[in-house]
């Protein structure tokens, strides 16, 4: 299906999620992906095989893996691809769906070479590339780039911090796709805004964390001594079950009006 369609297809939701709690709202909210990382403080970095597994055993639908050794950039050293193959390998083994990575090269561009052998490891999994995206200058080129890699879709926020700053450079890259590969549009989408997102740039799938902050127990007295720990003390972020519906209603909301105006448009023919 190439995004922009007509069609009355689903608009595809995936939910970033770091623990099996959220896992379960994802499912419970009506996800159909998720992408599973560990310290979204930090971007993002691959989870354990424990969390891996866990996640699987209660999310039965998409279980992408993040593929990301450590947090900095996108470019790697030979160890760190190495760690990076390997960690393919296993998210197959523990059953993911797919997987979510991406490789620069030091002056900026994507790593086709070696983002392609990461591709050639994942299958059958799909896989995504993912953020890396973002920072590089040329998105046109780096579209081409990454459809040469082998990958099925792009996570993108348009190049900008936030999605809804990009969504010109997103529909952009839609109608540069022509189905050669899906565009994921994310970036700090929330359901207030997401109705105007899809419009805008035509997805057809949709990224989103829609984390909410955890505080402390009352009986955590020393925040400032927990690690990870924030200045107001909250301590985890979770995906609740009801958020994620609204977003679920509202992408749905959305399909159903394209489908009524391709009826009329049918009709009217």
């Amino acid at each position: 299906m190439k995004n922009g369609s007509k069609s009355m297809s689903r608009i595809e939701l995936e939910v970033c999620i770091d623990s099996v709690e959220s896992a379960m709202a994802a499912h419970a909210g009506g996800a159909g992906r998720v992408e599973l990382c560990s310290a979204l403080s930090v971007g993002g970095v691959t989870p354990s095989a424990g969390l891996i597994q866990a996640a699987r055993f209660v999310f039965p639908l998409g279980l992408f893996v993040l593929i990301r050794p450590c947090s900095g950039d996108f470019s790697y050293t030979a160890h760190e691809f190495e760690v990076m193959r390997d960690d393919v390998r296993r998210a197959r083994d523990l059953g993911a769906d797919g997987v979510a990575l991406g490789v620069l090269t030091p002056d900026g561009r994507v790593d086709v070479e070696r983002t392609a052998q990461l591709v050639a490891e994942a299958r059958p999994m799909k896989v995504t590339f993912h953020r890396a995206f973002d920072v590089l200058e040329d998105l046109d080129r780096a579209l081409e780039d990454v459809i040469c890699t082998g990958a099925d879709r792009i996570l993108t926020s348009g190049g900008e911090r936030q999605g809804v700053r990009g969504v010109a450079n997103i529909a952009r890259l839609v109608r540069a796709a022509q189905g050669r590969i899906v565009i994921l549009g994310g970036g700090g989408i929330r359901n207030a805004g997401v109705r105007e997102f899809v419009l805008e740039t035509g997805v057809q799938e949709v990224h989103t964390s829609l984390r909410s902050s955890v505080k402390a127990p009352n009986s955590s007295r020393n925040v400032e001594a927990i690690l990870g720990a924030d200045s107001e003390g909250s301590l985890r972020h979770v995906v609740k079950d009801s958020d994620v519906q609204k977003m679920r209603k509202t992408l749905d909301d959305i399909a159903e009006a394209r489908n009524g105006r391709s009826c009329e448009s049918s009709h009217a023919r």
